[in-house]
């Protein structure tokens, strides 16, 4: 099984850190940030791993190589200008290949049991299945949620129904969720999700372990904290 790790983003809200770090590079904990992804998805068995990138990219390259430190393979998907999140996974959909994969937003910290979510990845069969997304309790600086977890395990994209949660960006996805996507051009996933939940295609749990959204310099600060005495790959 594969897995994307997405880290094209700017990390605007980072700087001046990311001026001349991309944010998945990065410092948590003695390690890059992005490093703590990759170990664990390794550990889960998640040998293939594509991370694609933007701003600073090359750097990705250079600090994290063919991911042999990591008992992992890595392969890279360049966009020139960061493409969103579906524009992305649509362009490297011809590294990860036709069967169902694991994605992970590459600017979060958490302790999701990766290797607990590989049946329900098998399980997507692209017609009545074709997603399944980790939810986390709304932090305070989202309140509102995204979406609503239903008694039945599905989700709805009205963060009313149910009980409302945020997306934690680990997602599991068969590739016909982006069959109508283009490659190479900026696409943002929660269209796609939503009409999908209007189909009753997307499944969702919750996660109740470590979640952290790093998009700060005080969470990084705070991620860095946590990680300290980690065992490192």
């Amino acid at each position: 099984m594969k897995a994307m790790i997405l880290a094209a983003g700017r990390g605007e809200r980072m700087r001046p850190l990311t001026d001349h770090t991309p944010k998945p590079l990065l410092p948590v904990g003695g390690q890059p940030l992005i490093a703590w992804h990759i170990q664990r998805l390794a550990a889960a068995g998640f040998d293939d791993i594509v991370i694609n990138h933007a701003w600073l990219g090359e750097k990705i390259e250079t600090a994290l190589g063919d991911g042999s430190r990591y008992g992992v393979r890595l392969a890279y998907s360049r966009e020139a200008t960061a493409l969103e999140t579906a524009g992305g996974i649509a362009t490297a959909l011809p590294l990860l290949g036709e069967a169902p994969f694991l994605v992970v937003n590459g600017d979060v910290l958490t302790d999701v049991d990766f290797a607990a979510l590989r049946p329900t990845l098998a399980a997507l069969d692209g017609k009545q299945h074709l997603a399944h997304l980790l939810l986390v309790a709304n932090p305070a600086h989202h309140p509102g949620g995204d979406f609503g977890l239903l008694a039945d395990g599905r989700l709805s994209a009205n963060a009313a129904d149910g009980i409302g949660l945020t997306f934690s960006g680990i997602g599991l996805y068969h590739p016909a969720l982006f069959a109508s996507t283009p490659a190479q051009q900026p696409a943002k996933l929660a269209p796609l999700l939503r009409t999908a939940m209007a189909r009753g295609q997307v499944s969702g749990a919750r996660h109740d372990g470590l979640w952290l959204d790093v998009g700060t310099v005080e969470r990084l600060a705070e991620a860095d904290a946590i990680a300290k005495g980690w065992p490192q790959a």
